[in-house]
């Protein structure tokens, strides 16, 4: 193996000038080259120092499973925050991954005492339904009672909830994956099904999802033809809204209120709503009282009221009394004084 003569700079330097002339002003470096600046530092960047003398560096494609803006943002903290703070930074993220760590833990354990006490729960759940089906319309009572329930009750979807009997919540033994209301009827003139049954869970791509019992309606029924044009879209355009309706509509079960409203308010104490006195109920006795009470004070202070039904010869024949009334007495008063007058005139004489 032939050996290489050894040339000395000054000599590369003479013949780089003689063949080729005076280097360009600015001339950027091989990949070749900027590989083995690269291996010099064992980071991929080449220092600032080398850069400025052998020009700008060739930074290496980042891997496809690597932001491109990684190494960028890593450079700008490690450029915008002095050591200590930087320290500082890492320290905290290791707190807040430790953070982490025991409020999952906490959750796993929380679903633990949840499963446990729903199952310690149910005996008491099927107990209390038992004795609920003894006294008539309790649910229908109480739905009527509710503020926001109430709201989408139509007279004859109140008609219907006189025939149901059971109303159960489920939650699945994965509390955080969903639940179901079941609602549970007598033989009724409206549908067929003796169960009806909403459930919402946890759909593929991680959203609320919600899927409802077909309801076998009855024909001849008003209330399940409206509820079938709506079904079909042909009353949309009027923003019909019922308790049926909601039970049937599956569409948007992120915001899906009533039903929240009834897992979590209505099951948990239906007694509460029982005993509520009715929404007319309440505006019934608040106007009646109002009046009890006016017609007291009225009387106390002897004001006389004058009802709207009055006429206007009515008043008039106040007005007349009231001046006759002040008439007389300016009568009487002159009648006086002219008697102290003449008494006066006989004690002179």
């Amino acid at each position: 193996m032939s050996e290489t003569p050894e040339i000395s700079a000054g000599d590369t330097a003479a013949t780089t000038s003689a063949t080729e002339g005076p280097p360009p002003a600015k001339k950027l470096r091989s990949e070749s080259e900027a590989a083995d600046s690269a291996t010099t530092n064992g980071n991929g960047h080449v220092p600032p120092d080398q850069g400025a003398t052998n020009g700008p560096a060739v930074e290496e494609p980042a891997p496809s499973n690597v932001p491109a803006l990684q190494d960028d943002e890593e450079e700008s903290i490690e450029r915008d925050y002095d050591p200590e703070t930087q320290k500082a930074l890492e320290e905290i993220d290791a707190c807040q991954n430790e953070i982490d760590a025991l409020n999952e833990k906490a959750s796993e354990e929380i679903l633990r005492v949840e499963q446990k006490y729903n199952k310690l729960r149910r005996p008491f759940f099927d107990r209390r339904n038992e004795l609920i089906r003894k006294i008539p319309n309790f649910w229908v009572t109480a739905f009527v009672n509710h503020p926001q329930i109430s709201t989408i009750l139509d007279e004859e979807e109140e008609e219907c909830l006189h025939y149901m009997t059971k109303l159960e919540v489920e939650e699945f033994e994965d509390i955080k994956s969903g639940y179901r209301i079941k609602f549970h009827f007598d033989e009724n003139p409206y549908f067929e099904n003796t169960i009806l049954e909403k459930e919402f869970h946890l759909g593929s791509s991680g959203d609320p999802d919600s899927k409802a019992t077909d309801i076998k309606w009855k024909q001849g029924s008003e209330l399940a033809e409206r509820i079938q044009a709506h079904a079909q879209g042909r009353n949309r355009k009027n923003s019909y809204q019922s308790f049926f309706t909601w039970f049937s509509e599956t569409s948007d079960a992120a915001s899906d209120d009533i039903a929240e409203v009834i897992k979590d308010d209505m099951w948990p104490n239906p007694l509460q709503y029982f005993l509520m006195p009715g929404m007319e109920e309440v505006e019934n006795g608040g106007e009646e009282g109002e009046e009890d009470e006016g017609s007291e004070e009225d009387a106390e202070e002897g004001i006389v009221v004058v009802e709207e039904g009055d006429d206007e010869e009515d008043l008039d024949d106040v007005d007349e009394e009231e001046e006759a009334y002040y008439e007389g007495a300016e009568g009487i008063e002159a009648e006086d004084d002219d008697e102290e007058g003449e008494e006066e005139i006989e004690d002179d004489e």
